[in-house]
């Protein structure tokens, strides 16, 4: 089973891989985003394995954050998430 995590882009290198910084709460990660060649700054896309999949709305991600936190909560994510 794969899993993708919303992530919310703070920054874009339109080199010739299209990457850019993406934000996880307190963890930022590099990551790809030539599979989602219109996201901008500030926009939330859904990350797996380092690539960019799509672009998703502010209340989507947040809709994930909360089941994540749901699972934390009932300690099924061990030390956290992000």
């Amino acid at each position: 089973m794969c899993l993708a995590v919303p992530g919310k882009i703070i920054e874009i290198r339109d080199d010739s891989l299209r990457t850019g910084r993406v934000s996880f709460g307190q963890v930022v990660k590099e990551v790809s985003l030539a599979l989602v060649p219109k996201a901008d700054v500030g926009q939330y896309v859904m990350i797996h394995a380092g690539m960019a999949l799509e672009v998703i709305d502010e209340a989507a991600a947040y809709k994930v954050f909360e089941a994540l936190k749901e699972l934390e909560d009932e300690g099924l994510t061990g030390d956290g998430w992000a």
